[in-house]
C-alpha cells in the first residue's frame, strides 16, 4: 500500500508575513502607523528631511540561484541601509516588496531571520510591502532622516578636496571572479572573500559621523570608478587617484597586478564608503575612523576639468598615468 503525503497548501500573502516577517515589524520610534493598512505614517524629526532609496536584487543578475538565504536576507536589506549611509542619514523604516516562485518555508525563514537580525541592529523595522508569484525578485524601499544641510550629496564636491574611502575594496569582485572561473582561488580564501560578497556591513556610523565634516559622498556598490564619477559629474569637478593607494585585504594584495587593479577600480558590491572633504578635516577623519575602528583612506584629490574636460586621471605611485579603462557593473550590461 502507498500513502501519499499531501504537499503543504501555499501561504497566502498575509499569513506569509506574520509567519516569517513578524520580528522585523517591530515599531520604531519614527513610525505612527506600521503595517496592517494601506499606507505606513512616519514621522521625522523635527528640522529633519526624509532621505528614501530603493533597491531591488534580481536572481541571475544580483545573485545566484543557489544563494544562502540567510546571507541574501541580511544583502537585501544591507544594500538598501548602505544609501542612507552614504547620505548621512539615520534609519527609520522600510518596505519589503518580494516575487517568489513560491511560499517556501525552508527558504523563507532563513531569509527573513538573515534580514530581521540587521533591522534589528539599525532600529529599522519593516513597515510595509507587497509579496506576489514570479521569477524571484527582492526589493526594498528604505526611509531614513538627516539634517537637511548636512546631507552628504554627490554635487557638493571641491577643488582641494581630498578622496577617501572606507574599509578595504575588491574582495566581493574577488569571490565573483572565481566563482565565475575567471581565475582560482584555494576553498579557503573563496570561503573568505565571499563573505565580503554575501554579508556587506552598511556604514551607518560612519555616515553620521560624516555630517559637517564630508562635503560629497557615495557608497561604493556598481564599482569605484563609476561611482566617483557620479560625484565628479554631478560636482563638475575631476579627480587624482593614486591606484597603489587603493585601500585592499591581505588576501586581495597576494593577487597578480591585474587582478588587483579590477577588483578594486571596478569590482562593485563593496557598499564602503568614498566621500569628499576639505583638507583641513584630516585630523578629524583620522580622529572618526579612530573612533569608530574603520580604516579610512586617502586615496586622490578633487581637481577643476582639465581643457580636454577628462574627468578622472589615474597614476600609480610613481606618478606614471594608469588607463581609466575599467568597466563598471552595468545593470543592463
Amino acid at each position: 500500500m502507498t500513502t501519499t503525503i499531501p504537499s503543504p497548501s501555499p501561504l497566502s500573502e498575509f499569513s506569509l508575513i506574520d509567519r516569517f516577517f513578524a520580528r522585523a515589524t517591530r515599531q520604531g520610534e519614527h513610525v505612527t502607523l506600521g503595517i496592517g493598512d494601506d499606507c505606513a505614517l512616519l514621522r521625522p524629526p523635527a528640522g529633519e528631511q526624509l532621505a528614501i532609496s530603493t533597491d531591488m536584487l534580481v536572481e541571475g543578475r544580483h545573485f545566484f540561484a543557489d544563494a544562502d538565504p540567510r546571507a541574501l536576507g541580511h544583502k537585501t536589506l544591507a544594500v538598501n541601509l548602505s544609501d542612507l549611509a552614504a547620505m548621512g542619514a539615520r534609519p527609520m523604516g522600510f518596505t519589503l516588496a518580494l516575487a517568489l516562485p513560491d511560499s517556501d518555508p525552508a527558504w523563507l525563514a532563513p531569509f527573513a531571520q538573515g534580514l530581521s537580525a540587521l533591522a534589528d541592529r539599525y532600529a529599522c523595522p519593516l513597515v510595509g510591502g507587497d509579496t506576489t508569484r514570479g521569477p524571484r525578485n527582492l526589493c526594498v524601499t528604505v526611509f531614513g532622516s538627516v539634517p537637511g544641510p548636512q546631507a552628504l550629496r554627490r554635487d557638493a564636491a571641491r577643488p582641494g578636496d581630498d578622496i577617501w574611502v572606507s574599509g578595504t575594496l575588491g574582495d566581493a569582485r574577488l569571490a565573483l571572479g572565481a566563482l565565475r572561473g575567471e581565475w582560482s582561488l584555494h576553498p579557503d580564501d573563496l570561503a573568505l572573500a565571499r563573505r565580503a560578497m554575501d554579508w556587506p556591513e552598511p556604514q551607518i556610523a560612519l555616515g553620521l559621523a560624516l555630517r559637517g565634516v564630508a562635503r560629497a559622498a557615495l557608497d561604493v556598490s556598481d564599482g569605484l570608478l563609476g561611482d566617483l564619477g557620479h560625484i565628479l559629474e554631478r560636482s563638475n569637478m575631476s579627480a587624482q587617484v593614486n591606484v597603489d593607494d587603493l585601500p585592499r585585504s591581505a588576501l586581495l594584495a597576494s593577487q597578480t597586478r591585474e587582478i588587483q587593479r579590477l577588483c578594486t577600480l571596478a569590482g562593485g558590491d563593496d557598499y564602503q564608503l568614498c566621500f569628499c572633504a576639505d583638507s583641513a578635516q584630516r585630523p578629524r577623519i583620522a580622529a572618526i575612523g579612530d573612533e569608530l575602528g574603520i580604516r579610512l583612506t586617502r586615496i586622490g584629490t578633487i581637481a577643476f576639468p582639465d581643457a580636454r574636460r577628462t574627468m578622472l586621471h589615474l597614476h600609480d605611485k610613481t606618478g606614471a598615468a594608469v588607463a581609466a579603462d575599467y568597466k563598471s557593473f552595468d545593470h543592463f550590461q
